[in-house]
């Protein structure tokens, strides 16, 4: 009789190197698997389900230079596991830990079932620098405000990353897979889904290429450029490497470990830690993703879906850089991260739209979305989250557009240039036909600011 295999069940690890999973499961034979799960399906928005599907298929080219196969199932993760341990006979499963909360939920009945029914569960982690349980404050308890957590963090020895494991083994009989195309997770894009592929390079090698690149590149810049609009080769662009787990964030941190005491590489650094921060707040509270973090906001007066919100989405407020930005992730699936700051505050404060209205938004085009990052980063921005100013921050679209704009390159791109174009094609439904169709502003930047002052004031007026 063949030996059994351990199913290492992938999920947002889709890599060999630094896999805790896949390297505990070497040594014998081993049945990769992704599950298209109703976590998965609940989660994802267009663009990211097409992105993860270019990381499956990428994933399974890898798989295979090492004599692996990628079983792609679709179902209720528990049922799906069990299928595959009375198909294969498996006495083990791995898996990598996740910290969100509907992640957290699921892996833990799975866990408590197949345990019962005498099958050995091992998890890992790797999805962070450290885990989101690790870091605690003198007192015990969870960090609230990130430049302490920080300095709690570097504190700490970050793990280094696991080598690529030799002996990976299939396991003879094979069972059925489904096809990847048959999913059809690139539908929900459209027409559209063609354009954002091509601008997509997934996988492994590609995100330790865009490493290397950016460290033999524009990395000594990253700390005074990384802020600027129209210098977009400044930012490492790894976000969506990290957010399906194609790198690790020990490996990142590994590989600038050669530019060390560089100031750009350290502030990049900076970021991987607001990463672990992100999803530290989200492991201790599970609600972030849909509830104000500071509970008392849920009494701030924002407004539910309206037409300006819409208006917004379309890249329609003739708020210049507003517009620039919202195109820009409609066309590419990225936005840089100060300009997510800019249309969050926009948003949430002179259109007074909730927050979870611009967070369903991003869940929906961007395809590095993260569920820790994307409800940390909107909270943080409308002000109900982990932000530790003293005072209500409202930015000025227009001043901040100069400072990291200063030529106005990346709005003229994206409004009267090839962006603008390419925007037009991808999304028919847009009314703005002419490159040069500029709608009027949609709300007063000064009216806009007061109005948001005076329902913040009424707030705590009333607290």
């Amino acid at each position: 009789m063949s030996t059994p295999p351990t199913i290492v069940w992938f999920r947002r690890d889709l890599r060999i190197a630094d896999n805790a999973a896949l390297t505990a499961a070497a040594g014998g034979p081993v049945l990769p698997v992704f599950i298209l799960d109703p976590v998965i399906d609940a989660e994802l928005g267009a663009a990211a389900r097409l992105r993860l599907r270019m990381s499956l298929a990428a994933l399974g080219d890898a798989l295979r230079t090492t004599g692996l196969p990628l079983i792609l199932r679709r179902g209720d993760a528990l049922t799906v596991l069990n299928d595959l341990i009375k198909e294969t006979g498996a006495a083990r499963v791995t898996w990598n830990r996740l910290a969100d909360g509907r992640s957290l939920a699921r892996d833990k009945t799975i866990k408590a079932a197949l345990k019962e029914q005498g099958t050995t569960v091992d998890s890992f982690d790797g999805y962070t620098l450290l885990n989101p349980w690790q870091v605690k404050t003198g007192a015990g308890g969870a960090f609230k405000v990130f430049t302490p957590f920080s300095r709690a963090v570097m504190a700490e020895d970050i793990p280094a990353p696991l080598p690529r494991p030799d002996k990976l083994s299939p396991f003879a009989s094979l069972p059925d897979s489904d096809d990847l195309d048959d999913w059809q997770m690139d539908a929900p894009m459209g027409p559209a889904a063609a354009a954002l592929a091509g601008q997509i390079e997934a996988g492994e090698d590609a995100a330790l290429a865009r490493l290397e690149d950016w460290l033999d590149g524009p990395a000594p810049r990253y700390g005074t450029d990384r802020d600027r609009l129209d210098r977009p080769d400044a930012g490492t662009r790894l976000s969506e490497y990290l957010a399906l787990g194609e790198i690790s964030p020990r490996m990142v941190w590994a590989i600038m470990d050669r530019a060390e005491g560089d100031t750009g590489v350290e502030a990049a650094r900076r970021q991987l830690i607001w990463r672990d921060f992100a999803h530290m707040l989200l492991f201790n509270d599970a609600e972030m993703e849909t509830i104000c973090w500071r509970r008392e906001w849920e009494e701030f007066p924002w407004r539910g879906d309206n037409e300006d919100a819409e208006a917004w989405r379309r890249g329609e407020t003739g708020c210049d850089i507003v517009d620039a930005a919202m195109r820009e992730v409609y066309v590419t699936g990225r936005m840089h991260n100060r300009a997510r700051m800019l249309v969050g505050s926009y948003l949430t404060k002179h259109l007074l739209t909730d927050w979870r209205i611009g967070e369903a938004w991003f869940r929906e085009t961007l395809i590095d979305w993260d569920a820790a990052n994307n409800a940390m980063g909107w909270q943080w921005i409308a002000g109900c989250g982990p932000d530790a100013a003293p005072f209500f921050r409202i930015f000025n679209p227009e001043r901040q557009a100069e400072k990291f704009d200063p030529d106005a390159r990346y709005r003229t791109y994206w409004l009267s240039g090839e962006g603008a174009e390419t925007f037009t094609a991808m999304r028919p439904k847009s009314h703005l036909t002419s490159r040069n169709n500029r709608p009027a502003p949609i709300v007063d930047l000064a009216s806009g600011r007061n109005r948001a002052l005076e329902a913040w004031q009424k707030m705590r007026d009333k607290g």
